[in-house]
């Protein structure tokens, strides 16, 4: 069952009028818009709708499908599905069947139909699971954009891969039942009843949370019973493709401060073929999952010991973490920024003043007492930076300040959460605050978009989107409350990147709790795309710390903050790097950018000194003096340390005084010394990125 909000009031409603039926919809399919819904089209005829439900204007759109004259209402935020009357669809085109929560049978539209199987496939997974362990209590179990879970308290039962494998096989037992799916509605109290006698606690809690005119449907296949807005298939035979993945941690309705369940993950297809072809996708992620190459190419590693999400970069990835770390701070230098470098810790008072204490506490370890002061390690280094510009007066001749910093900073992820260097504990970011004037703020945030996309384009990245990410206005915990500050903010963030000509979306419910940002999401090379770099606009934090500066006209003022992250945190970037080039920097990035490859002892000594010429000009160069046979030498060079270039040298180089050298695609090509030094060297010098 998907958390419907006021899905099952809308839904009960809807079902009243003839021929129209809710569809779920599922928030991953459509970004918002500015307007805060799924723009299509105009929403004529929509606003009744909107009124009968209490949504404002704006929060319902319409669709119109292709060859079909149906119109669909998509009503965002507050309710997981559109409306949709007499659908006509195209000929020739089958789609499956599906039941609604009223018991009406119709076809789904195609582009719901994943949604739909998914849905259907974690009802028949809870099943699965009733059967394996009667005393189970389910939470949630949706649809996702990518397949299905669902949420459920196993009480001491920890599950492992064989008892995944069983929920599998118990699934496809189910299916081959061919067991009809059945939808009725119930009372409130009766259906709370109904779910009290079958142990259902998180059902009856749920019930409590919808409004009391909510109309509470369910669907049935065979013993097993579902609290659901629905719909789903009309048998469990309908469900052909699917597999279950994984299991992780997850608290009930996403609170620490409930109950961790067990959250156990599937995907599903519409054919076994899609199944096949979402299975090559998973084993290309494997191949290029950066914890993998890195423990191949020896980067970086993790221990229990040291503590999870805490990894420690090897000699290996130090080097390429460096000249990450000195390449961006070349960027910035020659932007006016100034490099600063402050403790990984501060006092509790500090974050009080800033407002993390009361906004972001949930993900900061736990404060540490000393001599009668709380301290905590710092998730962030904006205070800091804020004190930093406390230090001294400044005029408005002063600003802008650009302060910069390679920034250690420690948050307290959830074990679930963790992903070797892309999501860990501590990582480092390569933080910046600029101190401006209002009258700054265009030509500052122009300033960071061209460091931005400047970078992404010495870096090969293409594959990004720019969103605009603001407040949730109704979250008055995570956000600090004060409208007229985020009303102006907005506005002002959303006026300058339309004045720059950036093309964005907006998403509500995105923004740091002290003001909106600009966020550059980047889809990787495998998995979900998630933000790399961000320019934030804060009005909060300046005020918060009583910042000023002496204006033309005498008079003190406040000024703008902005926070941007070019990199994000390097180790997140180097990640995002691993994946995309499989571990083939470019040589001015890798660890080791030439490999010396003896054929025997015989030409050890030539070897020596080509290696001490290449260290003598710069090169990182390692000379394989190790007994193995050439054709090993060559395999680890190529498949595990992936170096750019790799010489071969034989008797036959020996003699003539040049060398073999054979690059990545495993081509060779004889050369002078001389002639390979200088090339190597032009590829540093002006970071050639490549990668073959």
């Amino acid at each position: 069952m998907a958390p419907p909000e006021k899905a099952a009031a809308a839904s009960a409603a809807c079902c009243k009028q003839p021929g129209v039926h809710p569809v779920p919809y599922h928030r991953g399919v459509q970004r918002r818009t500015s307007a805060g819904c799924a723009r299509y089209s105009t929403a004529r005829g929509a606003a009744p709708w909107a009124a009968q439900f209490g949504w404002n204007r704006g929060a319902v759109s319409g669709i119109r499908f292709s060859g079909a004259s149906s119109r669909v209402y998509v009503l965002r935020d507050e309710a997981p599905f559109v409306f949709i009357s007499n659908p006509i669809w195209k000929k020739g085109i089958t789609a499956m069947k599906i039941i609604y929560n009223d018991g009406t049978v119709a076809e789904c539209p195609q582009d719901q139909e994943l949604h739909v199987l998914r849905h259907t496939a974690a009802h028949i997974m809870a099943q699965a699971i009733k059967r394996l362990y009667p005393d189970a209590d389910f939470g949630y179990g949706p649809a996702t954009e990518n397949g299905f879970y669902y949420d459920v308290d196993l009480g001491d039962v920890k599950l492992t891969d064989e008892d995944l494998a069983a929920i599998e096989k118990e699934m496809r037992k189910i299916t081959k039942e061919n067991l009809p799916i059945k939808a009725f509605t119930l009372p409130r109290p009766e259906a709370i009843k109904l779910m009290e006698d079958r142990k259902e606690k998180f059902k009856v809690e749920h019930i409590g949370d919808l409004p009391e005119d909510a109309v509470i449907s369910f669907y049935q296949q065979g013993e097993y019973i579902d609290m659901c807005v629905g719909p789903h298939l009309t048998y469990t035979k309908a469900l052909k493709a699917f597999k279950i993945t994984q299991q992780s941690g997850a608290y009930w309705k996403g609170d620490k401060a409930n109950k961790m369940l067990t959250r156990i993950n599937g995907v599903a297809f519409r054919t076994q073929e899609e199944l096949e072809e979402w299975e090559k996708q998973q084993e290309e992620a494997r191949a290029r999952d950066h914890r993998k190459i890195g423990r191949e190419m020896q980067l970086f590693m993790t221990d229990d010991l040291v503590g999870r999400g805490l990894p420690m970069f090897l000699p290996n990835g130090y080097v390429v973490w460096q000249e990450l770390e000195n390449y961006i701070k070349a960027k910035e230098r020659a932007r006016g920024y100034q490099h600063v470098m402050t403790p990984c810790v501060g006092t509790v008072n500090l974050y009080k003043t800033s407002g993390h204490w009361d906004h972001y506490r949930e993900n900061m370890f736990p404060a540490m007492e000393m001599e009668g002061e709380s301290y905590v390690l710092r998730p962030m280094n904006c205070p800091h930076h804020m004190m930093i510009y406390a230090n001294r007066p400044h005029s408005y001749r002063d600003l802008p300040i650009r302060i910069g910093e390679i920034a250690h900073d420690f948050r307290y992820e959830a074990s679930g959460t963790l992903k070797g260097i892309e999501r860990g504990r501590h990582f480092c970011q390569n933080d910046a605050h600029l101190f401006v004037t209002p009258e700054q703020i265009k030509s500052e945030v122009a300033a960071v978009c061209d460091l931005i996309f400047e970078v992404y384009k010495d870096f090969n990245i293409t594959d990004y989107r720019c969103v605009l990410s603001l407040r949730d206005p109704n979250d008055k915990k995570k956000y600090h409350d004060d409208d007229a500050m985020w009303n102006h903010a907005e506005s002002a963030l959303r006026e300058v990147l339309t004045e720059l000509g950036i093309n964005f979306t907006e998403e509500i419910g995105e923004a740091a709790f002290y003001g909106p940002k600009l966020d550059v999401n980047v889809r990787p090379a495998v998995g979900a795309e998630y933000t790399l770099s961000t320019c934030q606009l804060d009005f909060c934090l300046p005020a918060k710390f009583h910042l000023t500066y002496v204006d033309r006209d005498g008079t003190e003022k406040t000024p703008v903050v902005l926070h941007r992250a070019i990199l994000g945190s390097i180790d997140r970037f180097m990640a995002y790097l691993i994946e995309e080039t499989k571990g083939r920097f470019p040589t001015w990035l890798a660890p080791t950018q030439v490999k010396v490859l003896p054929v025997s002892e015989k030409t050890l000594d030539y070897a020596s000194e080509v290696t001490d010429k290449l260290a003598e000009a710069g090169i990182r160069v390692y000379l394989d003096s190790d007994n193995q046979k050439i054709g090993y030498k060559i395999r680890e060079a190529q498949q595990v340390d992936r170096v750019p270039y790799m010489l071969v040298l034989g008797a036959k180089e020996a003699e003539a005084g040049n060398i073999s050298v054979r690059n990545r695609k495993g081509e060779t090509t004889t050369m002078e010394l001389d002639a390979f030094i200088k090339h190597v060297c032009d590829e540093i010098s002006n970071r050639t990125y490549n990668i073959d």
